[in-house]
């Protein structure tokens, strides 16, 4: 091989490394039977401003979160400011390219549920006036430069100071730094200025938690009681994150890391609008982790490219058992396509309004259309 051909090859070769990098900051936790390691990567030149929440109704040491047996009848052990909480890696990107159109219709009334099993009971935690769709590129599960790194809620584009609303009753358990650490007034924590809410209502008895991150100023304090649509703080950056947005967590049986739901299939969608879950999988029956999806609008021929949730970190719910989702979807006829051993399988489904649709893939076995079936036993609290 001539000598400037290597040369150039060596050039696009390290430019498609540096193309690759991460542009935001991400924790890496990494554990020994002695030890755990951390490390926080972020790209060179990047500046973090981190500012601090504003309180005027009381003193920092409000921030304290409350015997955890009052929320969920377990006393865990802190975590110490040094180390991070046993968790997976977790990365909050910045926002990515807004949606085509900035108009949608009004929500549905909260709670909203045709199906027993559908528990659409949050409101949006951005007024009616901001878009709010999920960031395409960040859904629940997504995976971001490596397999082990997780996005545990959805994110949702808004500019800097944007009033941030409760998306239903219940009492702040946290407000400020160190959610993710469970370490009060944790500066370096990733989540940034955070608020908790505990729901007044629960599901199949068990509560339910919606978490806001990534904010520039809280406006509660621990132990108020918020109603729906309160104002709890603003949209910032804080954290770790390269833009301002705002990232939204469901949790449900506890407040951690560990419990987190897919919220597309708790917020309430626009009237007239539905959403689609589904189960990806081989012919084994085998889950196939962050695999693309293609779905198109037969009316308006406009599409979405979203991957299934990666291999850990996720948690489906208990009916549907999805890996897949999409939500805000104007009700009609869409085709799916899924690219399967070479092959581009097709299937054309109808998403309903105010309700999930659902589907199956199985490999060489296809498409079903048809929902899960019945648990046997069943019992929901609802709000």
């Amino acid at each position: 091989m001539k000598p400037i051909l290597v040369l150039w090859l060596m050039a696009s070769w390290v430019l498609l490394l540096s193309a690759c990098q991460p542009a935001v900051k991400e924790i890496v936790a990494t554990e020994t039977p002695t030890e755990r390691v951390i490390r926080v990567i972020e790209p060179p030149g990047e500046t973090s401003v981190v500012l601090l929440p504003k309180i005027t109704s009381s003193p920092a040491s409000s921030f304290t979160p409350p015997p955890t047996s009052t929320l969920t009848g377990i006393t865990p052990t802190p975590v110490p400011t040094a180390t991070l909480a046993d968790s997976l890696p977790v990365i909050f990107p910045t926002q990515g390219a807004m949606p085509e159109s900035a108009w949608r219709p009004p929500l549905y009334p909260t709670p909203w549920a045709l199906s027993p099993y559908d528990h659409f009971y949050f409101t949006r935690p951005l007024a009616a006036n901001v878009v709010t769709w999920p960031i395409a590129d960040y859904r629940y599960g997504g995976i971001f430069f490596r397999p082990e790194v997780v996005h545990s809620g959805i994110d949702l584009p808004a500019d800097p100071g944007t009033p941030v609303q409760a998306s239903g009753s219940g009492t702040v358990v946290w407000a400020g730094w160190g959610l993710f650490n469970n370490a009060p007034n944790y500066k370096d924590d990733p989540y940034g200025i955070a608020v908790a809410i505990r729901h007044d209502f629960g599901y199949k008895g068990q509560p339910l938690y919606t978490i806001y991150a990534h904010l520039s100023e809280v406006e509660v304090v621990l132990g108020q009681w918020l109603k729906s649509g309160d104002t709890l703080g603003k949209v910032g950056r804080t954290g770790f994150t390269t833009g301002p947005h705002l990232h939204f967590e469901v949790r449900i049986g506890a407040n951690d890391f560990f419990s987190t739901r897919n919220p597309e299939l708790w917020l309430v969608p626009p009237e007239g609008w539905g959403v689609l879950a589904a189960r990806i999988m081989d012919t084994y029956q085998r889950p196939l982790h962050s695999f693309a999806i293609l779905v198109r609008s037969e009316a308006t021929q406009r599409a979405w490219i979203v991957k299934s949730y990666g291999e850990t970190g996720t948690n489906s719910d208990p009916y549907y058992n999805e890996n897949w989702m999409l939500s805000d979807l104007p009700a009609g006829n869409y085709m799916v396509n899924v690219p399967f051993a070479g092959l581009n399988r097709k299937l054309e489904i109808k998403i309903s309004p105010g309700q999930v649709t659902y589907f199956t893939f199985q490999g060489f076995k296809g498409f079903n259309a048809d929902l899960p079936p019945a648990p046997q036993t069943d019992i929901i609290s609802t709000p």
